[in-house]
């Protein structure tokens, strides 16, 4: 088996855990809609504006976003200690900067479609 093949489980894996610890939670419609917008989000403003954007929010369907997103992030790009928010600000460098977005948007794109397919619409 590919490492590719192995990391897309993965992400896959990680998106469908973080999906089923939101099923059921009073804000899932919230999160649900916010996640079905996140990588288009991410590829108009930038990762470091959507990041900064959800912590100022700071509504429960926006913190769990973030922390599920930095937390998978994080992971990929080997860094433990610290926000990624903050990393993203002040210590990244371009490569680092677009490494951690494409693997942002690599995530989300398997959150999104699970949170399609297991959370409500907002309103329902």
């Amino acid at each position: 088996m590919s490492r590719q093949r192995s990391l897309e489980q993965e992400r896959a894996k990680a998106a469908w855990e973080r999906v089923a610890a939101v099923k059921g939670q009073s804000y899932a419609g919230k999160y649900g809609q916010l996640a079905r917008s996140a990588p288009a989000d991410i590829q108009a403003n930038g990762l470091g504006q959507t990041l900064a954007f959800w912590k100022a929010k700071g509504e429960n369907h926006h913190r769990a976003l973030l922390e599920h997103v930095s937390e998978w992030v994080k992971g990929q790009i080997g860094f433990s200690d610290g926000d990624l928010l903050q990393w993203v600000v002040t210590t990244a460098n371009t490569d680092g900067y677009r490494r951690a977005t494409a693997e942002a948007i690599a995530f989300l794109i398997w959150l999104k479609r699970f949170a399609e397919a297991e959370l409500p619409r907002e309103g329902e």
